[in-house]
Parts: structure tokens; sequence; C-alpha cells
């Protein structure tokens, strides 16, 4: 019973259909083209290798964000099939990313003809939504004016 969910779960998405707030993602891509390797620091202040690669299919291309071990096993020209991407916003650009519960699979035959490169939807600037909400407390201690450490502030009718 578990195995007809995922089949059924598994519907591939052509690349245009993606939004900002895509989950799930099953697709089919080719690798168009691979970005130099870059060092980027964690949040743990752990060093980690980070790479794009541009990846599509014939409805369009986006940018498939790599990390450590996933840029070696990836190669120009390869077709991979993405199980459970998601796509987020990077400054604005919408990113495919494999993520922790993801994962890809490099396939041996291409059912992609060809990549169409001029529908980009990682050129596309989106407006990315606030990560904090207002009613929460202000950073590093601040308070707002008037207000005193261990004291309501007072009530005036």
């Amino acid at each position: 019973m578990a195995n007809e969910e995922t089949s059924e779960s598994k519907e591939l998405v052509k690349v245009e259909k993606l939004t900002p707030s895509s989950r799930g993602v099953n697709t089919i891509v080719q690798v168009v083209s691979k970005s130099p390797v870059r060092n980027v620091t964690g949040r743990d202040y752990s060093v980690r290798r980070v790479a794009d690669a541009l990846v599509g299919d014939e409805t369009g291309c986006v940018f498939l964000t790599l990390w450590d071990d996933n840029i070696d096993k990836i190669n120009e020209e390869a077709t991979i099939s993405i199980t459970n991407g998601y796509v987020n916003l990077f400054r604005g650009n919408m990113r495919l990313n494999i993520g922790r519960y993801g994962s890809f699979e490099l396939l041996e035959e291409s059912p992609i003809p060809e990549v169409n490169t001029g529908n980009n939807l990682s050129d596309k600037r989106y407006e990315q939504e606030r990560r904090y909400r207002s009613d929460r407390q202000p950073r590093y201690g601040r308070r707002r004016y008037g207000e005193r450490r261990g004291y309501q502030q007072r009530r005036r009718y």
C-alpha cells in the first residue's frame, strides 16, 4: 500500500510549472552548465562547498543548488531525475534544491531532446516575504522606547 501512495505522488513536473513555493518536486532535467565551486561558512561555522548548475527541460531552465559531495556526482550534459526536491528564493531568484529529504539519480538515456535556455526561471525576480513577525521581540535585547527591564509598562487611562 505504501508503494501505491509513492507511485501516485511521483508525478513528474515540467520546469515551467515550478513556482517559488513548490514542494515535493519530482522532475527529470538535463544539466546545461555548472558554476565553479565556492566555499561558504555555515551557521555552525563549518566550511561547506556549494555550486550552482543550470538544469532544464524542453519547457525552461532553473538553477539547481548543489552542496558538498553532490557537486562531484553531477557533470555537464548529464540527465538527472530529482525526487522530493523543493524550490526556494535566494536573493529574490528561484533555486531548485535537492535538500535533506530529497534525492537524485543519474539517468543513462535522456528523454529531453533539447533544453530551452530562453525561459530561465532563475532570471525572474520575486518579492521575498519577510521572515520575521511584527509581534516578536526586537533583536539584540533592545526594547521599545519607554520599556524598562523587569517592569511592565504603565497603563495610562
